[in-house]
């Protein structure tokens, strides 16, 4: 089988920071990607970093791009109030627009397709509510990526899902938060995950605010298993790196960025460094040892 090695972003909101700096701690230690594949927040994240090419440059000009997110305030943190209002037909206005805009300033044309990526495979994912199953964008070249990052990120009540060609779709995490199933689909023999799903919540939330994170926390560790048990029957090796901030973070404050890029810098660095056994992919130069679920 030929090595086809998957960096798999997985979603999490403003906790994408933590990717950020996962993926510099990866790149400076020679790893490189045959495929990049993410949902919800983790497709913004390939997407971007695959449209300028894999380097440490590019990881830069992302780290300016989470800046300007902080301070656009992408996601409201009132979310309860917009999911109530939306409840009884008053809807306030969603964010797509917003999100839209900001992945237009920052490089991604409307009119680039998957197709038009060099030097590594883009795949994101999304849901198509009509099936319940996990849809992945760039299977077809000619797909438009905005297009498919839009429905990767289309989480309610901050994003409004998409409907297109009798497809309804949604964030990619309700099927998928930690897409390794959608990579091997794709061909990874061999996968790098970055897992920012976190079952925590902030001491200061209780009520509705603690149910919906638990609920999420616990489908999205759910989901994970179950797909990390796939990848060990289908004999592809999994090295997971669990990023996790110091205290939970919600998926909408994106105002902790730096802090969270520093942390997931440190937290891949030490699980780099913790790995026993070289990867199979020769793209790594020298010996490099493995965390494997295997």
């Amino acid at each position: 089988m030929e090595n086809n090695l998957a960096f798999v972003l997985g979603g999490g909101g403003a906790r994408g920071a933590l990717q950020v700096g996962a993926l510099r701690a990866l790149l400076e230690t020679g790893i490189h990607p045959d495929i990049l594949i993410g949902t919800s927040i983790g497709a913004i994240n390939a997407a971007y970093l695959a449209m300028r090419g894999i380097s440490l440059e590019s990881l830069d000009s992302l780290v300016e791009a989470w800046r300007d997110a902080a301070r656009a305030d992408l996601l409201p943190s009132h979310y309860l109030r917009i999911t109530l209002l939306s409840m009884i037909n008053r809807r306030i206005g969603w964010s797509t627009q917003k999100v839209r805009e900001f992945c237009l300033s920052h490089g991604l044309a409307p009119g680039a397709c998957f197709e038009d990526i060099r030097g590594v495979r883009l795949y994101v994912v999304a849901t198509d509510l009509n099936t319940g199953r996990p849809i992945i964008y760039g299977e077809r070249p000619g797909e438009r990526i905005l297009e498919g990052v839009l429905a990767s990120t289309a989480l309610p009540p901050w994003l409004q899902p998409l409907q297109i060609d009798g497809k309804y779709l949604v964030d990619g995490g309700i099927t998928s938060n930690l897409p390794i199933e959608p990579a091997i689909q794709v061909g990874a023999s061999e996968i790098i995950a970055l897992d920012l799903n976190d079952p925590r919540s902030p001491a200061s939330e209780d009520g509705l605010r603690l149910f919906f994170d638990r609920l999420i926390g616990t489908v999205g560790q759910r989901q994970t298993e179950l797909e990390l048990a796939l990848a060990v029957a289908r004999g592809v090796p999994v090295h997971l790196i669990v990023l996790e901030g110091k205290e939970p973070v919600p998926i909408w404050d994106f105002t902790r960025t730096d802090e969270l890029i520093e942390h997931g810098y440190n937290l891949a660095c030490r699980a780099i460094a913790s790995w026993d056994h070289p990867l199979s992919t020769p793209k790594i130069p020298g010996k490099m040892p493995g965390q494997n679920t295997q």
